[in-house]
């Protein structure tokens, strides 16, 4: 296709083929908001971008629309699967009917009326599957139909052995590892030791982050597990590319994987510390915590299509959207790792001992000097408080967009929890009945509002129209679980007065108290997501659709 020129200036727009003068009305779509058009159009700076046929702009094109044939493709074999589904449906009544009644009016009625109505006379989504095959075989797979037909079928996830094998084996090594570590604590009389309370101190706070984030994984598997028993539709909530979201098996293989290899890092630290011929390497022992932190992060950012990499591009995306808000779209998989975050604070403030522990120098003496400095007490009320942050602002953004006052209050209850974070931190670190009195106020006040809000808002429970109090619509067959999980949200949220009440066990170290504190907030929150999940699945609470419409490449103004 050629373009004539002309020299006779306006006259050559009439000499240009009617086929290319669309392209002067199309426009690209740019729905992806980053944070630089967000700040653009916060300050009402232009923005224009004229349509620019390079080769990324024809590839990015290609893709989109590629995508776009796909989900319609699948779309339309979701109507035929329901028209089908909806026949037989009707013939296995008419069926039931026939044995009832002891009549013979199943095939007759189905003939006469079911196969000449519109739900099975139709034939306009069968030829619309035909079209979009033809029209994705000749431009998007180079006439390959097998290869065409491969993307556009849905691809269905097939288990494998192999996964329950090998999670079968790393929860054999894991019980292993911990009988044999308990085993090496009572034989060396390590916790009756001189040096119990540095290594609690120092080297505890490296490994407990591995339990926090072991534990809530496999508390992510269970509820994985459970919403696939009650049928709630995690993967389309929460938006995985379809085949690529993870089962329990493949959470649960990676979460006792990483237990495997932190428990044996303990033990290694343990046995060279205590062996007089391997004493000599201490530096190296040190460093074992941060060499495995060191790989989780490699293998998390790994760009190679190894160890689930669509689910931890996903994950790092999210996890930006969370660290950038509000500067993106509030979506639901945003709100919901900002929350599980919220649960981590102990996991953050680890990270925390992590930088100051091995930045300052002090794993060479396994000196902690961390506590007696500014800086870290300074970052140690931050770090605490970012979770909530992040989701303050993620609720004003939602306020903003939505005009939905709801999202005002639910930014008030973050706001309100970290007033009460810091005064708990705060008198933690400093004493003084100034600060306990501030700390039983605001944490109370803000105990007393997140429980309700879990249990009304996020859960839909507590509804006075219904006679059991409860939702109308429940997944799980038995109400006392409903009840017993309220009960339970409340009592684990008291968890906080620990801290204020100073209640301590002679024969635990402080902190191991404060990790079993942590332990039972990730178990709170996971007990939280099941019912958070059921509720949106069931009443869409979080006003998403419930359907995902993908946007086209470009828009065509006909004026």
């Amino acid at each position: 296709m050629g373009i004539i020129v002309s020299n006779h200036g306006d006259s050559t727009r009439g000499n240009v083929p009617e086929a290319l003068s669309v392209l002067e009305r199309i426009r690209l779509n740019k729905d992806q908001e980053t944070p630089l058009s967000r700040i653009r159009n916060v300050l009402k700076l232009s923005n224009h971008e004229e349509l620019k046929f390079t080769r990324e702009n024809l590839k990015k094109i290609e893709e989109r629309l590629k995508d776009v044939f796909i989900k319609f493709y699948r779309k339309l074999r979701h109507l035929n699967n329901y028209s089908f589904l909806n026949t037989l449906a009707i013939s296995k009544i008419m069926k039931k009917y026939d044995k009832i009644a002891s009549r013979n009016a199943a095939k007759t009625y189905m003939e006469t009326v079911v196969d000449k109505s519109y739900l099975t006379s139709s034939d306009e989504i069968r030829k619309l599957m035909v079209r979009v095959e033809s029209i994705f075989v000749e431009y998007f797979a180079s006439s390959n139909r097998s290869k065409a037909m491969n993307l556009l079928r849905p691809k269905v996830k097939k288990e494998k052995h192999r996964t329950t094998f090998s999670s079968g084996f790393f929860v054999g090594c894991s019980v292993s590892l911990v009988i044999a570590l308990a085993l090496l604590i009572h034989a060396r009389n390590i916790m009756g030791a001189d040096g119990k309370n540095i290594y609690m101190e120092t080297m505890f706070p490296l490994y407990s982050l591995f339990g926090f984030v072991v534990l809530h994984m496999i508390m992510y598997a269970s509820n994985i597990y459970f919403w696939k028993r009650y049928r709630v539709n995690y993967p389309f909530i929460f938006g995985f590319k379809e085949g690529t979201e993870l089962g329990y098996r493949h959470v649960l293989l990676l979460s006792f994987g990483l237990n495997t290899l932190a428990l044996a890092a303990v033990i290694m630290n343990l046995d060279m510390e205590m062996d007089p011929n391997t004493n000599d390497y201490k530096t190296i022992t040190e460093l074992l915590p941060l060499l495995i932190v060191g790989l989780v992060i490699l293998i998390t950012i790994c760009p190679f299509n190894i160890f689930y990499r669509s689910s931890r591009f996903f994950f790092i995306m999210v996890v930006f959207r969370c660290i950038a808000a509000p500067l993106y779209k509030v979506n639901l998989p945003d709100f919901f790792l900002a929350d599980q975050f919220t649960s981590q604070v102990q996991a953050l403030r680890s990270l925390e001992f992590y930088i100051c522990y091995y930045g300052w120098g002090d794993f060479r003496l396994r000196q902690n000097t961390c506590r007696s400095s500014h800086v870290y007490s300074t970052f140690y009320f931050i770090v605490a408080v970012i979770p909530y942050w992040s989701r303050f602002l993620q609720c004003v953004r939602r306020l903003v967009e939505e005009k939905d006052s709801t999202e005002g209050y639910n930014a008030l209850k973050y706001f309100l929890t970290i007033v009460a974070v810091c005064l708990r931190t705060a008198y933690s670190l400093n004493r003084g009945n100034s600060w306990r009195n501030a700390a039983w106020f605001f944490s109370a006040l803000a105990t007393f509002y997140g429980t309700y809000w879990d249990i009304v808002f996020d859960w839909g429970l507590l509804h006075r129209s219904s006679k059991s109090w409860l939702r109308d619509k429940l997944l799980v067959p038995h109400k006392s679980v409903y009840y017993v999980a309220m009960v339970v949200n409340v009592v684990l949220r008291l968890a906080w007065l620990q801290t204020v009440l100073d209640f301590n066990i002679p024969f635990l170290h402080r902190e191991i108290m404060v990790a079993l504190l942590a332990i039972l907030e990730i178990i709170r929150r996971c007990i939280w997501n099941f019912f958070r999940l059921e509720n949106e699945h069931l009443n869409n609470v979080g006003k998403f659709r419930a359907f995902k419409s993908v946007p086209l490449p470009f828009n065509y103004d006909e004026e």
